[in-house]
């Protein structure tokens, strides 16, 4: 009972902490289509950048304090813990821990292997 508890209040901790960050858009963003769109966060150089310079009013500036707590980092967004599988020795590994952690196949496994690994997760 207690870790799905603890699960559920990660699941409200992560969400509540993802609503205060701030989406990071690239300086300029919403002046050029081109940059607002297709590109990621780059990091301002000018001399006179407001951004880099962190001055109120202007876009946040990446920086550490946004980051998630460590208990937090890598969950999914059901407050389980996300584990890559490659084969079905791995799965096996990961039956007592069933409950706390979601299991997903590798990108690199092939269509046999994969369906192995199905058929395994579902008898266990």
């Amino acid at each position: 009972m207690s870790g799905q508890l603890k699960t559920k209040q990660y699941r409200e901790l992560r969400q509540r902490l993802k609503e205060r960050k701030p989406e990071f858009l690239r300086y300029d963003a919403d002046k050029f289509f081109k940059l607002g769109r297709q590109e990621k966060w780059r990091r301002p150089y000018g001399r006179d950048n407001k951004t880099r310079l962190k001055i109120r009013g202007f876009p946040p500036k990446v920086s550490v304090g946004y980051r998630l707590p460590k208990d937090i980092r890598y969950l999914h967004p059901t407050g389980l813990k996300k584990v890559i599988v490659n084969n079905v020795d791995e799965l096996i590994k990961l039956k007592d821990q069933k409950d706390n952690v979601i299991v997903i196949i590798g990108g690199t496994v092939g269509f046999k292997k994969r369906l192995d690994i199905i058929n395994k997760a579902k008898e266990l």
